[in-house]
């Protein structure tokens, strides 16, 4: 089965109903262009505001399901395309989540994936915004496959994308909010970016999927967001890549049969010591 998904990279300003002005045209744009599945990058409607800890920018968050989380149903109904949104989610008054939802072709909202790993670095302040996820690692069902989600600070953990896979997944989107402080040496950048790449390709060989991941651009305070969005196929082939510098919509064509293909050459699944695992749920071992 052949599906095109939709990457939109693209830099953002404070206002949030800008943001998702733009966001919509670039879905119809991308829809036009023939795409089935559209994912942005992480918090696209906003500024990427955890590079400080401000309790304002939590007037930023919103319901899930609620009024955008709509928007983005019927958008998706009128297109008849799969939609990957990610969101800043209140719950109730002081339990917030980074949130991406899956809206399915004919506009249903398939349900949300809450951020499980919370990262706490400087330029990085999510555990000031963002509770740790409680849903676990999810797949949705969509017209056009099986996707699964994971955002961000997930990208860096094989067992996050081991469990999405071990669900279902056909690709395993990531919407991303990643970049360079810029006071960083160029080989320090370089070295980070392929870092960044590398596990995610990593990711994909080693549970046979398409990994699709889709970054923002654009320099916000200290931070140059490093764009690079890319498409790897099940064995870390590279099918797009995006510059790092610009915005930029594009669409790539996948095959989903990849997967049932490569997982009989490379049989990973198949030899897999489940019995030897255990203590992987440890924080360390002595």
């Amino acid at each position: 089965m052949k599906v095109k998904v939709g990457l939109m990279q693209m830099s953002c300003v404070k206002d949030k109903t800008l943001n998702i002005e733009k966001a919509i045209n670039n879905i119809r744009g991308l829809a036009k262009k023939g795409a089935n599945i559209v994912c942005m990058q992480e918090l696209f409607a906003s500024l990427y505001f955890c590079d400080m800890e401000d309790y304002d920018n939590f007037a930023l968050a919103e319901k899930i399901p609620g009024e955008n989380t709509q928007r983005f149903c019927e958008l998706a109904k009128e297109l008849g395309i799969v939609i990957v949104a990610s969101m800043f989610e209140k719950q109730m008054a002081g339990l917030y989540y980074n949130t991406t939802v899956v809206i399915d072709a004919d506009g249903s909202y398939l349900g949300k994936y809450r951020k499980m790993h919370i990262p706490d670095d400087p330029g990085y302040y999510e555990k000031f915004y963002f509770t740790q996820g409680d849903l676990g690692y999810k797949v949705f069902q969509t017209k056009f496959g099986t996707i699964g989600v994971l955002i961000c600070w997930d990208q860096w953990y094989p067992e996050a994308s081991r469990l999405t896979a071990m669900k279902g997944a056909q690709i395993i989107f990531y919407p991303t909010a990643i970049g360079w402080a810029d006071s960083q040496d160029e080989a320090t950048n370089t070295e980070q970016y392929y870092a960044w790449q590398t596990i995610q390709r990593g990711h994909a060989i080693a549970n046979g999927v398409h990994t699709v991941s889709v970054n923002r651009t654009g320099k916000e305070g200290n931070m140059i967001f490093w764009g690079g969005s890319f498409v790897s196929n099940p064995f870390g082939t590279i099918l797009y890549e995006a510059s790092h510098d610009k915005e930029e919509n594009q669409v790539v064509e996948i095959d989903l049969d990849a997967t049932d293909s490569y997982r009989i050459h490379w049989p990973f699944f198949r030899d897999r010591r489940i019995d030897s695992y255990s203590e992987i749920t440890k924080r360390s071992i002595e």
